[in-house]
């Protein structure tokens, strides 16, 4: 094998080695693989060539995965990568929206205990504050929070 051939087989070892730092984390195929690429390398390297040689590619092989890490594992990479949206939006607070306790709807969906209601022709979040509701029931609303309404079921009278 050339040297050219065993400096390709550094270089995939090092793109699949990165690949594993900043795609795939965890030990996966491709940590694993790029390992095998760079050692199998280094022993080309040593088999085809002299001691000389066998120990500048390991030496070489070092130096590129220090180097690999170190700017792999920078602050500025991992800035680059994640996610860096801030959610500035308020909710609206039901009290102002013309909702009171005693206000009548019908549950939308199943609270278990969770759910969509729709009260005063008004599609919201509701809380059941005890057991299950059944979706098309007639509930009552009982107390408001800011960003949902607790509904029991309304009455049979």
């Amino acid at each position: 094998m050339t040297l050219v051939g065993i400096l390709l087989l550094i270089l995939a070892g090092i793109v699949l080695f990165l690949l594993e730092f900043l795609v795939v984390p965890g030990v996966t195929i491709s940590g694993i693989a790029g390992l095998l690429f760079m050692a199998g390398a280094v022993y080309l390297a040593f088999d085809n060539f002299d001691t000389t040689t066998g120990l500048l590619v390991l030496a070489a092989v070092l130096v590129i995965i220090i180097i690999s890490l170190f700017f792999a594992l920078r602050a500025k990479t991992w800035k680059k990568l994640a996610l860096n949206t801030d959610i500035d939006s308020k909710v609206s607070e039901l009290m102002d929206d013309g909702f009171k306790v005693g206000d009548e709807g019908v549950a939308l969906t199943r609270l278990n205990p969770i759910g969509s209601v729709l009260i005063n022709d008004r599609k919201i979040e509701g809380h059941s504050q005890g057991p299950l509701i059944v979706e098309r029931t007639e509930i009552e609303v009982i107390k408001i929070t800011h960003t949902y309404v607790i509904v029991k079921p309304k009455d049979k009278k």
